[in-house]
C-alpha cells in the first residue's frame, strides 16, 4: 500500500516497525500499528475539542 501511496503522490511518514506513529491532517488522524492506538485516539479527542 505504501508503495501505491506514493505512486500516487502522497507523503507517507513512517517509523520504524512496533513503534507509535499518528499523522493528522485536516479531519484524516491516521495511526501506523497497533501501538499507536491510544495516540490515535487522543488525537481524534483533541481534534473535536478544537
Amino acid at each position: 500500500m505504501e508503495t501505491r501511496l506514493r505512486e500516487l503522490g502522497a507523503n507517507v511518514v513512517t517509523a520504524p516497525n512496533w513503534t507509535d506513529n499518528v499523522q493528522a491532517d485536516g479531519n484524516l488522524i491516521t495511526g501506523q500499528n497497533p501501538q499507536s492506538t491510544i495516540s490515535v485516539a487522543k488525537a481524534v479527542v483533541q481534534h473535536l475539542l478544537k
